[in-house]
């Protein structure tokens, strides 16, 4: 059974911080990205947003584009607006085939403001919840009629963040809402990933790969660091550089029939960290890991 292997051109050049990475041409990313045997990459910031050029630079450098972050404000908007203001994105995601439609809302996110502890993240009032998921389904129904599915990406910072937001986002959506499965910041929120992994696989039709150096996941807990201190100090890696054990998790994947993509992504400073040095780091942890347990690319 085979499995798709690819990357994100975060760690090349950071869309929240554009000063990391800020003078490095996409061409390198890409070149980098294939080099390194990846066969996708997802769609970030130094991507021309004319959609032809994004195509001919896809099939220059060979290769597939599964999705890409978009974040929305649908808290604070009806699921209508909401569909106009993704208008763009999904036309550029649709002419380059991709799978998923990646929804993160970022409503009040805290991510991006470095004076802004872990704790002060957004979070849901009870009475909002069932409202907010019917916007969810609304938005995950059009999606699928127009063929890229939603893939909601739980993450640091943001309203969906928890194991609890998890379990209540879930049992709240309906069958076309689907979850990204993103290890990292789900081990940041202190959830227990194996068991979202197990209990909602049917759900999850994109898997982001995201490795936590322990130590410093430890101190931005304890001290209550800001998110993007928490990364600038270094608190995520590539896979087979960090903490998190990948066999169990692609035991998983590979029982229960996942063909789809694994990409790695992993903000970091490319100063501190060589994107294309832990680009082949985290390749071959993962090839070596899925061919262990009876994937092919």
């Amino acid at each position: 059974m085979k499995i798709k292997l690819g990357i994100a051109p975060i760690a090349w050049s950071n869309d929240d911080m554009p000063e990391l990475g800020g003078d490095t041409p996409i061409e390198k990313c890409l070149d980098d990205a294939r080099v390194s045997g990846f066969t996708g990459i997802e769609l970030g910031g130094k991507f021309p947003r004319n959609p032809g050029i994004t195509k001919f630079l896809l099939e220059k450098y060979q290769l597939e584009m599964p999705g890409g972050w978009y974040g929305a404000s649908l808290r604070g908007r009806s699921a209508k607006e909401e569909w106009i203001a993704l208008q763009d994105h999904l036309n550029l995601l649709k002419l380059v085939n991709a799978d998923v439609f990646i929804f993160a809302d970022v409503s009040g996110s805290i991510q991006g403001d470095q004076t802004q502890a872990l704790t002060t993240r957004p979070k849901l009032e009870k009475d909002e919840w069932k409202n907010y998921c019917n916007k969810i389904n609304d938005l995950s129904n059009m999606l699928m009629d127009e063929g890229i599915p939603m893939s909601y990406h739980e993450h640091m910072g943001t309203i969906i963040q928890s194991e609890e937001d998890v379990d209540k986002f879930v049992n709240l959506t309906n069958d076309n809402t689907f979850l990204l499965y993103d290890t990292g910041h789900l081990m940041f929120a202190e959830a227990n990933y194996e068991r979202i992994l197990k209990n909602y696989i049917s759900k999850i039709n994109h898997v982001h790969c995201k490795d936590i150096r322990k130590d410093i996941l430890l101190n931005s807990i304890k001290n209550d660091l800001s998110f993007r201190d928490s990364f600038l100090n270094g608190v995520f890696t590539v896979p087979g550089d960090g903490c998190i054990d990948y066999e169990p998790l692609i035991k998983v994947l590979f029982e229960s029939n996942y063909k789809k993509w694994l990409i790695i992504e992993a903000e970091q400073d490319p100063k501190k960290a060589n994107p294309l040095e832990y680009a082949k780091i985290g390749y071959n942890y993962l090839y070596k890991t899925i061919v262990n347990n009876g994937y092919s690319v």
